[in-house]
């Protein structure tokens, strides 16, 4: 079946974003790209990395948002904005919207990152919190919209937001400018649009690899003409966790874009981690995805010289901090032991000594004495220890093993497979 928004012609051009770019001259950070050596090594490619969480808000959002809100006409200042947001650019609206002197009301679905709601409030806007998804967020900031005469400025589907964002490609092929191909988020389809259209009339062979979380395959299911692919669950990229692309967006990026790869919440995590150890620098779940669809599909990217869109860092730290160990989990660095001893002193005493000559270190202990897989003098022991890597903890389990205590890892099917 065609595409009924087939039709729609483009709206956003090089010489539009080009304007935009002197428009925010100044106005927002002027981003680095940089080579990464170590991301080049174990990837296989050559990895150029676009920074847009050292923008002020943490992403790339302020691009598309202060271009929309400098076109404003006077009228509309005073009347006001609305828009509905998962975050970044709620935050990104809030912020130049206050330098503006624009009044900022922001509708974000309840189950928001904490730390995005209340980074949005202290930059002055008016948060609303309103539905499950951003689908419902959004049908709610039109109501409002309609009923307080708001100014409704979308968080993709506007040209002059794409136009805004097409700027961060402006800047790579700057900084960079034999990148051959360039990998960006999904979400709403802004960033990959605007991006785009700027990198493919600066260079036309120049390859736009998509990513999108596998629960929220719009861009993909849609140009497959896909119209019962499932959408929906918790993903740690709500970022670009939307239902369905815009219109606009998917008429400009439709052809422009070679492939899309779907990526699952391993992965994600795997990047998030990997740009804190590996590049020193946070990555939420959105951001980290084009470095995760280089973990998932090296072979697609090997010996190219790849830039990759780092969209945005606004990651709560609680769940940051869950990341990172999960990555230690899945490394063997953090493992769960388990084994059945006897019930008498000096077990677990004689077992900390083996693990501690083991040179690893017990992180905390469990005792299971009702459990019936333990014999009635027995007891099951659960003891966390932290070691080197996954060859150490195997080191570790055999002299554990060795001493007639018959240790096994809880979970073996997230330690690498090596059980």
């Amino acid at each position: 079946m065609p595409d009924a928004h087939a039709s729609i012609p483009p709206a956003v051009t090089l010489d539009e974003i080009r304007a935009a770019a002197k428009r925010l001259a100044g106005r927002i950070e002027r981003t680095p790209t940089r080579h990464s050596r170590a991301l080049s090594e174990i990837t296989g490619a050559e990895v150029w990395v676009k920074y847009d969480n050292h923008q002020v808000t943490g992403a790339f959002k302020e691009r598309g948002a202060l271009n929309r809100l400098l076109s404003l006409t006077e009228a509309e200042r005073k009347r006001g904005v609305i828009a509905s947001s998962a975050g970044n650019h709620a935050q990104a609206l809030a912020h130049h919207g206050r330098a503006l002197g624009i009044p900022t009301t922001i509708v974000m679905p309840r189950g928001t990152p904490h730390v995005k709601v209340e980074q949005t409030r202290a930059r002055g806007a008016d948060v609303v919190l309103e539905g499950e998804s951003y689908d419902d967020a959004y049908a709610h900031a039109l109501q409002l919209r309609d009923a307080r005469n708001f100014v409704f400025v979308h968080p993709f589907d506007d040209a002059g937001v794409i136009a805004g964002q097409g700027t961060a490609a402006l800047e790579m092929l700057e900084d960079a400018p034999d990148l051959d191909t360039l990998v960006i988020p999904i979400g709403g389809g802004g960033l990959i649009a605007g991006m785009g259209v700027a990198a493919k009339a600066l260079s036309p062979s120049i390859r736009i690899i998509g990513i999108e979380p596998s629960m929220y395959p719009s861009f993909d299911a849609r140009r497959r003409g896909d119209n019962n692919a499932s959408t929906g669950g918790l993903t740690i990229a709500e970022g670009i966790a939307v239902k369905r692309v815009g219109d606009l967006t998917f008429a400009l990026a439709r052809d422009i874009v070679e492939e899309v790869l779907l990526i699952e919440e391993p992965q994600f995590e795997q990047a998030i981690s990997l740009y804190v150890t590996a590049e020193k620098t946070i990555a939420e779940g959105a951001g980290a995805g084009p470095l995760a669809a280089l973990i998932a599909h090296p072979e697609k990217f090997r010996g190219r010289k790849v830039g990759l869109m780092l969209s945005g860092g606004n990651i709560d730290t609680r769940l940051l901090a869950s990341v990172l160990e999960r990555s230690l989990v899945r490394e063997g660095r953090i493992t769960m032991l388990r084994f059945v001893g006897d019930d008498r002193p000096g077990t677990l005493a004689n077992v900390s000594r083996i693990i501690g000559d083991g040179g690893a270190n017990i992180l905390q202990v469990e005792h299971h004495r009702m459990t019936l897989s333990a014999p009635a003098k027995g007891v099951e022991f659960d003891i966390e220890i932290e070691t080197r890597d996954a060859q150490h903890t195997l080191e570790i389990i055999a002299a554990l093993q060795a001493a007639g205590y018959p240790a096994r890892v809880r979970d073996a099917e997230v330690f690498g497979g090596l059980i």
